[in-house]
């Protein structure tokens, strides 16, 4: 499907809708309103916002702050910059405390491509999964994307969301309805399951179809939802197959592939497991998307490579 959109464009559309009708929504940024495109919330809401400067701990504490007041607090930052730098703010302000704080690691895996690692967030999923009570979502779609923040907006609690940089088509028709827990089957197959997080769900998605044109039927299975999630139902989506792959923008330990693993691994089922992702030690390479997915062997051609070589053994 098409009608591409960048997740943040959904994201700060969701804001103004949430506002529109009595939402008490406070953006909170750190010298980022160009990376949130939060521009037209700014001009429809002109003192709505809060902007702490390049200063991502204070960010944290005056969105928990706002929370405590009663406020919906959401931070809008680029996601290297959110895990890292305000990381203890995250765990006792936000997590620890259970303040109802929303935060959106905005460009989040390799999105900022040739500014490489420190601009870079291959390690947030585990970081996040790391931390007791926050919900944590990662949505593949523009209208998944939207789905998750209002539920993110209406739930009480901590919520980190991780919002792809780039433009993304639209995966789901209108029917779709995201419910937290839950696993999205987008194809059907019996050979061999592709699960994927985020953006690389459209690169599991191109690659079953590549298969399919080799012979080989593969079931398609998206995470937007990474806590809670319905790990039974995981299972039950993986029972039968002797080979699975994971896909991610992320390193291979703590996101989708750990994740993965653990489902396999404690419900007992015998299946291959193949974790593609910036490999355990690593660093994304600097370089465009296209590059660098391609070097890690998480784009289309590198699922269909991996699919092939475990199915020959």
């Amino acid at each position: 499907m098409s009608n591409a959109e960048h997740l943040a464009t959904v994201m700060v559309n969701a804001f103004i809708d949430a506002v529109d009708r009595g939402v008490d929504v406070v953006p909170v940024v750190a010298d980022s309103t160009s990376t949130a495109k939060i521009a037209p919330f700014m001009q429809k809401f002109p003192g709505r916002l809060v902007n702490v400067g390049i200063a991502e701990q204070t960010l944290v504490g005056v969105a928990s702050g706002l929370a405590l007041a009663g406020k919906v607090a959401v931070t809008c930052n680029a996601a290297p910059f959110l895990i890292a730098r305000a990381n203890e703010q995250v765990k006792v302000d936000v997590c620890y405390n259970n303040t109802n704080v929303k935060l959106f690691g905005l460009n989040a895996g390799a999105s900022y491509g040739p500014l490489a690692s420190t601009h870079h967030a291959i390690d947030d999923i585990g970081v996040m999964r790391g931390f007791g009570n926050i919900q944590i979502f990662a949505p593949s779609s523009p209208l998944e994307c939207r789905q998750i923040i209002d539920y993110a907006l209406a739930h009480v609690g901590p919520v980190y969301i991780r919002l792809d940089g780039k433009a993304l088509p639209e995966l789901h028709d209108e029917s779709y309805q995201f419910q937290p827990g839950a696993i999205d089957v987008l194809r059907s197959g019996d050979e061999i399951a592709l699960v994927a997080l985020g953006s690389t769900v459209h690169e599991a998605v191109d690659a079953a179809a590549q298969l399919a044109d080799l012979g080989i039927a593969a079931k398609v299975i998206s995470l937007p939802s990474v806590r809670p999630l319905d790990r039974d139902a995981l299972a039950a989506a993986l029972s039968g197959f002797k080979a699975v792959i994971t896909v991610e923008e992320h390193n291979i330990n703590g996101g989708v592939g750990s994740i993965v693993a653990e489902v396999l691994a404690e419900s007992g089922t015998g299946a291959r497991l193949k974790r593609l992702g910036i490999a355990d030690g690593d660093y994304a390479i600097a370089a465009d998307r296209k590059e660098m997915r391609a070097w890690h062997g998480i784009d289309a051609a590198g699922v269909v490579k991996q699919a092939q070589a475990l199915l020959a053994r």
